[in-house]
């Protein structure tokens, strides 16, 4: 981690100067109660499986350290509650899987999605995404990244608020090592629209709307989009 960055703070943003800011974020925080079923889960995997909120704030702290053993480092943004990242993770025993979510009935759903698939290479986080990519990921580290229907913020007022921005989308292209590709998917006309815009602009990435990734499973998000008849648009950048 960067020494002279401070610890990641709710809804705000420390200047160079010292002054804090309101933070723009492109989540809202949920409830953190769990059902019994997620209590389960949670009291089963967390201890090895979850990174603690603090733990990133720590002289010396390593992901590496977290998952025992060098790996290609994959990633997963706003994972909800792990139906993708459950079915990939067992895919890849090789890979590292990062997985950030913020909500942390979604992180027990996870853990109890991960544990059953098998799968033991995902370590969860729910420290905001983007601050951890910036100042806990190193450049040119990872493989891939996911981003499965991000929060399309459809007001206007609130676009804003939405993960693919140019700004947000240099600073994830510069994570990627070469060739290393990020994967997208929404179910938002609109949304994709601008993720095509904005990524098409950024000279560290190459890409743009692919046919749907077959390995991708479909989720109870993904059926909902679909039985409102709303058009499912899967993206794909790799880094140059």
């Amino acid at each position: 981690m960067n020494e002279s960055v401070r610890p990641a703070r709710p809804h705000q943003k420390l200047l160079d100067d010292g002054r804090t800011v309101r933070e723009v974020l492109t989540y809202t925080r949920r409830g953190s109660r769990l059902d019994t079923k997620q209590q389960k889960a949670w009291d089963a995997y967390a201890a090895e499986w979850v990174i603690p909120d603090e733990a990133v704030d720590e002289a010396g702290f390593s992901l590496e350290s977290w998952f025992g053993r060098q790996g290609p480092l994959i990633v997963d943004i706003g994972g909800g509650v792990g139906e993708a990242t459950a079915v990939l993770a067992a895919n890849r025993p090789e890979a590292n899987i990062l997985a950030l979510e913020v909500w942390r009935p979604g992180v027990a759903e996870s853990l109890g999605r991960v544990g059953a698939a098998g799968a033991t290479n995902v370590r969860f986080c729910s420290v905001d995404a983007l601050w951890m990519l910036e100042n806990v990921v190193a450049p040119e580290s990872v493989r891939e990244i996911w981003t499965f229907f991000p929060d399309p913020w459809h007001k206007t007022r609130h676009h804003k608020r939405r993960l693919v921005t140019a700004t947000n989308a240099r600073m994830i292209a510069e994570r990627l090592e070469s060739g290393g590709t990020w994967r997208l998917a929404t179910d938002w006309v609109e949304y994709a629209e601008q993720m095509v815009e904005v990524l098409d602009a950024e000279p560290l990435l190459s890409g743009g709307v692919v046919e749907r990734w077959d390995e991708r499973p479909v989720t109870k998000f993904e059926r909902k989009g679909l039985a409102k008849d709303r058009v499912i648009t899967d993206l794909l950048y790799r880094r140059r």
